[in-house]
């Protein structure tokens, strides 16, 4: 079974999304890409289930693994790593008409069913591990791909690509503390990162679209990512103890002087 979800899920899951792109998405790669368009977002969203499914021991499957892997809000999320894998896909495809539309659809409808997913888990009593993990694995995929595809057809300046960055290094810091042994504080209880995730996945879908025009875009990226990076400081800062609110207190309760 571990065998499977790790790695026959993300191979029968890319087969099947390479097949789609390539067949029913009229894409070139660009002059600058050595590979298609397919075989990226193939290994993008291979890549996020072999991870999701490296997390997942047998034991947390219980005795109905396929309910527990597909109920209905997995699979919304699954969906939306299909779309955002698609996304990933066009960052190395030709803008041409046919296909410029699209980045900015798949993303918009991935952010569509981000907002149904918790709902829709929290109404069947669905809300388990693994759907969270699933949640924070696609949400990082969505802010890799979209600012790539905005920077590579250059609907966005090079640097917006720092918001990629920031995440990463968010869920670094997190990693590196726990691989020391060393507490991970919470982040400050506040809504604001919540909110301004929202600002970004808002005004990425409408440069993509594109309904933003790519000038007015440009002018607009480092107000809209200036704040998104400071809360990401914050919350670097939070977990590593050095951020006030947090008084010392890691995620568990315990004082970092315990």
């Amino acid at each position: 079974m571990e065998v499977g979800l790790r790695f026959g899920v993300p191979a029968v899951a890319a087969g099947c999304l390479a097949v789609l792109v390539s067949a029913g998405l009229s894409t070139t790669p660009a002059v600058w890409s050595p590979v298609s368009p397919w075989a990226v977002a193939a290994v993008v969203w291979a890549g996020q289930l072999w991870h999701i499914g490296r997390q997942t021991g047998r034991a947390e499957l219980g005795e109905r693994p396929v309910r527990y892997l597909f109920g209905i809000a997995n699979t919304l999320s699954l969906l939306r790593s299909g779309l955002y894998s698609v996304v990933a896909g066009l960052a190395v495809a030709a803008p041409t008409a046919m296909v410029v539309w699209l980045p900015g659809l798949c993303y918009g409808v991935g952010i569509v069913l981000d907002t149904l997913d918790g709902t829709v888990a929290r109404t069947v009593g669905q809300e388990t591990a693994l759907g969270e993990r699933l949640d924070m694995a696609v949400d990082t995929a969505g802010f890799v791909a979209a600012p790539v595809v905005a920077v590579c057809w250059g609907l966005l300046p090079p640097w917006y690509l720092l918001l990629s960055v920031a995440r990463y290094a968010f869920l670094g810091a997190g990693w590196l503390r726990r691989a020391r042994d060393l507490p991970v504080f919470e982040r400050p209880d506040s809504d604001l990162g919540k909110y301004l995730a929202g600002v970004q996945m808002g005004f990425l879908t409408a440069v993509l679209l594109p309904v933003v025009p790519t000038g007015l875009g440009w002018r607009l990226a480092p107000i809209i990512l200036a704040p998104s990076l400071a809360v990401f400081g914050r919350d670097i800062l939070a977990i590593n103890g050095l951020y006030p609110p947090n008084c010392g207190t890691d995620a568990a309760g315990h004082s970092d002087d315990a």
